[in-house]
């Protein structure tokens, strides 16, 4: 992705902050904001009438149903089809099965128009859409009842799968991360499905499994399947992690890290555990830096003011087992050397020197070229308003540097 601006002036005016910085300001005073751009919350795409099954009240200015597919923010993001493009996926619409059957799954190719530096004008910078992918299942490799069952195309909705995740294996095809199995879902560069979800070997299902039977109860509680999932440099090894403990697990600030053999297309039996700070606290995205060293998004549940945990852990997954994370940026406490954030949107909160990311659902990171990290939001179209309140937040994309994120 391309930088406008050099980095390394940025980061050197910031040497006597992070001298004098306190151990707890460590990571706000190095990493640094060097773009931002938005997409608004209500810039509705092609496709049918959606949220029909919400409540018609009006939220944070919003009222369904809505003319069209919004993008309810973004949940994974690769690389896209040229330098400076990503394909960005939401996960499944409206945050329940009973809810999204009219919302379609996709990942769009967007392109940011970063702002670099100060602007006359308060507005986010803009975001290119440049189309989309849709999943779906004409060959009807999906052996249980979906949506829409009947039809030719046979498009999936977020009534038949939580996509969380998303990466680009060495063939090209596309591996999605569901929470509703959780399922590995294979799709080809188009969205077509190629072969039947695949579950966890271990039996792991959540509530909303197709394949949970009557009365069996589920080994992850709802929305704590895999939100995360790396991918090797190589692209053939996928590290699906999920995003809450497992039931039975007693230390429940631990989350289990799998690791899927694509080329034999089965898991390979191993897995390791990290460690959140709190029960509470969601293993939101994770990325392969180099080996098997993934660098992973751990975030609260909170928004504006009231977030406390948005931060990018390290972690080295060697012999299988519990292994140790270190922190590396706190998203919430960015540096904005450059005014990127100036001026501020009435009501704005977090923008001026120290730009924060307070947003609740801060579900994608994507390192970038040398110590550059991409982070975008989920924003539950409309339910969050973290950045002004009473308006649905827009989603952000913005560009950090993470001093030394390759060498720690």
């Amino acid at each position: 992705m391309r930088t406008r601006l050099a980095v390394v002036p940025a980061v050197a005016a910031l040497a006597a902050v992070v001298l004098t910085a306190t151990p707890s300001d460590a990571h706000s005073a190095r990493t640094t904001l060097i773009g931002r751009a938005g997409i608004p919350a209500t810039d509705y795409q092609p496709g049918p009438v959606s949220g029909t099954a919400l409540d018609p009240a009006t939220v944070n200015g919003v009222t369904p149903p809505f003319d069209g597919q919004p993008i309810p923010g973004f949940s994974a993001a690769i690389t896209g089809r040229h330098r400076g493009q990503l394909l960005a996926m939401p996960d499944n619409g409206f945050g329940a099965k009973t809810n999204s059957a009219d919302f379609l799954l996709r990942a769009y190719y967007v392109t940011p128009r970063y702002r670099t530096g100060p602007s006359t004008s308060s507005a986010l910078a803009p975001v290119s859409i440049d189309g989309f992918v849709s999943f779906r299942d004409p060959d009807h490799k999906i052996p249980f009842p979906i949506v829409n069952e009947s039809t030719k195309d046979r498009l999936l909705t977020g009534a038949d799968f939580d996509i969380e995740s998303l990466q680009r294996d060495a063939a090209g095809n596309l591996w999605i991360g569901d929470e509703f199995g959780p399922f590995l879902v294979e799709v080809d560069k188009t969205g077509k499905v190629l072969q039947a979800p695949v579950p966890l070997a271990d039996g792991t299902k959540s509530p909303q499994s197709p394949y949970l039977k009557t009365g069996e109860t589920p080994s992850v509680n709802a929305s704590s399947g895999f939100e995360a999932m790396a991918i090797s440099t190589d692209g053939r090894t996928l590290y699906p992690i999920l995003e809450g403990a497992k039931v039975a697990e007693t230390d429940k600030t631990r989350r289990t890290v799998y690791e899927f053999d694509i080329r034999k297309n089965s898991y390979t039996g191993k897995t390791w555990t990290i460690s959140v700070d709190d029960p509470a606290f969601s293993v939101a995205d994770a990325q392969v830096l180099d080996g098997r060293r993934i660098a992973w998004l751990e975030r609260d549940n909170f928004e504006g003011a009231e977030a406390k945990v948005k931060q990018i852990k390290v972690a080295e997954l060697g012999k299988p087992g519990p292994v140790a994370s270190k922190t590396v940026a706190d998203l919430l406490k960015i540096a904005d050397p450059r005014g990127i954030t100036t001026p501020a949107r009435t009501g704005e909160f977090g923008v001026g020197p120290t730009y924060s990311f307070p947003l609740q659902s801060v579900e994608t990171i994507l390192p970038l070229g040398g110590d550059r990290v991409f982070v975008t939001n989920d924003n539950n179209f409309p339910g969050n308003d973290g950045r002004i309140a009473g308006k649905a937040d827009d989603i952000e994309l913005i560009e950090i540097v993470v001093p030394g994120l390759r060498k720690r």
